[in-house]
């Protein structure tokens, strides 16, 4: 009989947050996958769980998913966790649960605390329509084509900030989206010193020049929804321009731009073109 792997949601920062169903699953589980098994068993000697550890993280998730089947095919039942949050949303664990639903193995959640929802919802932004980026690109064209998306997107964006990073992902996206775009940052949520700052991606990005610590979760309004009829042909160019000048490719930029006016890319190209004669 196949057995279970349980994806098992854990505190973001107050252990107030564990569900008596996720204390219960952390106890009653043959094996644990820990992100990192120290930070885990902490959490399981919270909870009095004697279950032995076993480390899955994003430099031996590969090796590890054949060992990991054979233990769930043989009846084994298992739970994913991660250091803080829901696994495998931007942390280790999605490889495992692709093979696991591949090879026909129960995957059962356990629903908790993620960070992205807890910021979405404390941020204040649209929550109909929502893209989960995770954390950007560190460099390169991956980063600028990246950025060219987030500032052409219509609906609400979360991103992960690591806190060393968070001065030049906000610079960045402040030069991608315009300076002026609403966002929301989120510092240390559930924790005590828990903050929300609201302002314009410009104000965040001053705010991170002067340092910031901790667990950030950033949410970004969407791009203004702008028609083909009110976007000029200069507008356009001048649009594209701006973006090439931030570091994007002219053909990234010209994506993004049509992207976010709704103007056929052939025709902001078109716009470019004449700007340039």
């Amino acid at each position: 009989m196949s057995g279970t792997l349980v994806v098992v949601a854990t505190p973001i920062g107050n252990l107030g947050d564990l569900s008596p169903r996720a204390a219960a699953a952390l106890c009653e589980v043959d094996l644990v996958l820990a992100e990192d098994t120290r930070r885990t068993g902490r959490l399981l000697a919270h909870v009095g769980s004697e279950v032995p550890q076993r480390s899955l993280h994003g430099h031996n998730e590969r090796a590890s998913i054949d060992e990991v089947l054979a233990r769930l095919t043989g009846g084994a039942r298992i739970a994913l966790v991660s250091d803080a949050g829901t696994p495998a949303v931007s942390d280790p664990g999605a490889r495992l649960l692709a093979a696991c639903a591949q090879a026909g193995v129960r995957i059962e959640p356990v629903p908790g605390p993620s960070a992205a929802l807890a910021a979405l919802v404390a941020s204040g932004l649209p929550t109909d329509r929502v893209v989960l980026e995770g954390f950007l690109p560190r460099k390169g064209r991956a980063r600028r084509e990246r950025l060219a998306q987030v500032a052409g997107e219509a609906r609400t964006v979360v991103l992960f900030v690591a806190p060393h990073r968070a001065a030049a992902d906000l610079d960045d996206l402040a030069q991608a989206c315009g300076s002026d775009r609403t966002a929301v940052l989120c510092r240390e949520l559930t924790k005590l010193h828990e903050e929300v700052v609201r302002g314009d991606l410009g104000e965040l990005m001053e705010r991170a020049r002067a340092g910031l610590r901790g667990e950030l979760t950033l949410v970004v309004a969407g791009a203004a929804p702008v028609t083909a009829e009110q976007a000029t042909d200069a507008e356009l160019a001048a649009d594209v321009q701006a973006r090439v000048a931030a570091g994007d490719s002219r053909r990234d930029a010209i994506q993004a731009v049509a992207a976010a006016t709704g103007v056929p890319k052939r025709a902001v190209y078109q716009a470019v073109l004449d700007a340039d004669r």
